[in-house]
């Protein structure tokens, strides 16, 4: 076991609100993933055409894509943030259940 994997299952026991934190840090991770991936796509789209693009247009375009990416986190059914939730939810350590007496 590597040493922050072994920090993490030694650390205070996980509440609800860390699993929470995770799911969202999860679907952040995939919209950077999707703007990385709208970026390249843009990349590959030859310039020409009549007008040239300015830093305005360009600095627009770079946001569009970020909120295209965000939106697209949340609503599509990729699932790769449902599995990158599940492979990093096992390192956080869950709360001991209490026995009702």
């Amino acid at each position: 076991m590597n040493e922050i994997t072994g920090s993490l299952r030694s650390g205070p026991a996980a509440t609800s609100n860390d699993h929470v934190r995770l799911r969202q840090l999860a679907y952040e991770l995939e919209s950077v993933f999707l703007n990385q991936l709208f970026q390249a796509m843009r990349a590959s789209v030859p310039d020409g055409g009549l007008i040239e693009s300015s830093p305005g247009e360009e600095m627009f375009t770079a946001m569009l894509d970020e909120q295209f990416a965000n939106e697209a986190a949340q609503r599509l059914d990729s699932k790769l943030s449902e599995v990158l939730y599940r492979q990093l939810s096992r390192y956080l350590v869950e709360s001991p259940e209490v026995e009702a007496g």
